[in-house]
């Protein structure tokens, strides 16, 4: 390969880079929030996703039991999972192949969807509040037009201020608790990492003072034997 050519083909790549991360920006602005991570918001939103998303989509990796996690009591479970085992996962109330039939498509499951979209969390909170009335009155979405999701949480209807606060309220509870359902064992191995750092500086420290004692009485061997 020439060095022209080599020049011309890093060049190509470069722009094209480029211009595929300015296309998906100006796709995908996403709002500016800060997302309240704590637990109980992260209870509200595992509430709402379950009595509003779960109708159509799942979450395939998360049991009842896991919901523990958050405070839920046995009979708020109970209330919730209508019958279902504690090992049963969360699925959608409507199977894939009617919403298949209805839609054309059926909705993707939630387990992972903060995974799978860049900045995750973020991105479902610009989605559920990205909705907006269209010239025809139809509804469509700032971050994925053409959605072909409802605006569950009716964010279109709502004009007064703080009715859209309390709708954002809920987006932020749902965001961060999907983030929380992609990786339910985060906190868990966040604080044996405490413990196993605390345990690896500890172990360190006393390998040394041994290792110190067995080098001074080697030294002093050396010297006796002079």
């Amino acid at each position: 390969m020439s060095l022209n050519r080599f020049v011309l083909w890093v060049t190509t790549i470069i722009f094209g880079a480029l211009f595929v991360t300015t296309v998906f920006a100006e796709q995908h602005q996403l709002a500016d929030v800060t997302l309240d991570r704590s637990l109980p918001n992260i209870k509200q939103g595992a509430e709402i996703t379950m009595t509003t998303c779960l109708a159509c989509h799942g979450l395939k990796y998360i049991k009842y039991r896991h919901l523990r996690k958050l405070g839920f009591t046995r009979a708020e479970l109970d209330r919730l999972r209508a019958g279902k085992q504690m090992e049963s996962s969360l699925v959608s109330l409507v199977k894939p192949e009617q919403m298949r039939a209805a839609f054309g498509i059926a909705p993707p499951d939630l387990s992972l969807i903060t995974v799978a979209r860049p900045q995750g969390s973020r991105y479902v909170y610009s989605l559920l509040t990205g909705y907006y009335q269209t010239s025809d009155g139809g509804t469509d979405n700032h971050v994925f037009p053409g959605v072909r999701m409802p605006d569950v949480l009716g964010y279109v209807s709502v004009s007064d201020p703080v009715e859209q606060t309390e709708l954002q309220a809920k987006a932020n509870a749902v965001a961060v608790f999907l983030e929380w359902a992609a990786d339910p064992h985060a906190s868990e191995r966040t604080r044996m990492g405490y413990f196993v750092m605390v345990y690896l500086i500890f172990l360190t420290i006393l390998l040394y003072v041994i290792k110190s004692r067995v080098w001074q009485r080697i030294n002093n061997f050396r010297l006796s034997r002079r």
